[in-house]
Parts: C-alpha cells; sequence; structure tokens
C-alpha cells in the first residue's frame, strides 16, 4: 500500500513538473487549448496534397493525404456547434463533378478511394461548418492507371 502511495506521488509530482514548464514555456496571451474559447480565431485552411504515389501506381487506390489549420474535423452538426471553439466541422468531398457528394467527419487526415476506373479523375474536397456552409476547398487532379488483375 505504502509502495502504491509513493508511487502515485512521484507520478503527480512528475506531472505537475511537466505542466509548470509547460505553462512558464509559453508566452502570455499565447497559450492556446481545445479547454478555451480562442479569441480573435485566424482564419481556417485546408491543404490537399497529391494522391500517394505508389498505392495509386500499383493498385489504383487514391489515398489523398489532407490537414486543416484552425479548424477540427469532428462529427457533430447543427446550428449548436457553430458556436464551438476552436472551430469545428467536416469534409464535403466530391468526385468527378458527380450530382452526389459525401461527407467526412473522421478527421483522418486522408481521404481513400478505391474502384475508380482507369483514367483522369478530379476530387474536391471542402471544408465545412455544422450547418453544412463551405468555408473553403482545394481539388486534386490525378490519373489512374490501368492494372489487369487486381481488386480493389
Amino acid at each position: 500500500m505504502i509502495t502504491t502511495i509513493r508511487a502515485l506521488g512521484l507520478a503527480t509530482t512528475a506531472f505537475l513538473i511537466v505542466a509548470t514548464a509547460t505553462a512558464q514555456a509559453q508566452t502570455p496571451g499565447s497559450v492556446q487549448t481545445q479547454f478555451l474559447p480562442v479569441k480573435d480565431e485566424p482564419e481556417p485552411k485546408l491543404l490537399v496534397d497529391q494522391p500517394l504515389s505508389e498505392p495509386l501506381t500499383t493498385r489504383g487506390v487514391a489515398i489523398i493525404p489532407y490537414r486543416t489549420e484552425n479548424f477540427r474535423i469532428l462529427p457533430i452538426f447543427g446550428s449548436g456547434a457553430s458556436d464551438v471553439s476552436p472551430r469545428v466541422g467536416h469534409l464535403h468531398v466530391n468526385v468527378d463533378d458527380l450530382p452526389w457528394r459525401w461527407a467526412d467527419a473522421g478527421g483522418t487526415g486522408a481521404i481513400v478511394l478505391t474502384g475508380l476506373p482507369a483514367g483522369k479523375h478530379k476530387v474536391l474536397i471542402e471544408i465545412v461548418t455544422p450547418e453544412h456552409r463551405v468555408i473553403g476547398g482545394q481539388a486534386v487532379s490525378f490519373r489512374v492507371p490501368a492494372i489487369h488483375g487486381q481488386h480493389h
């Protein structure tokens, strides 16, 4: 029992030392945490890369990496979620200008497309508010090679 209490005390002390050092390393006013509202949030950004080359050329699988700045991808929707700070929302994804799209609220950092026919394709990825208002977007174009004898 005494060993457990001492271990707990040591763990608590270590946590407090790390937390204090982290707090002291930040300048006043620069602290940003998901636990407090962010005042004057910068504009959200979406950065989309080209599909990873290896899965595309060897298997015809388009893995499109993306990242956001000043915007968190979460599965929350509706007008109440628009007041969340730091800012949250989800993605809308459209392939080849088709009349349908889907919402992605997983925040995995990549869109994965399989089973696209060989040829040129365009994927539009948009960041949107919890109420589906588009904030911004970016399109990538790529070619899926003809790969025979493989299933996705």
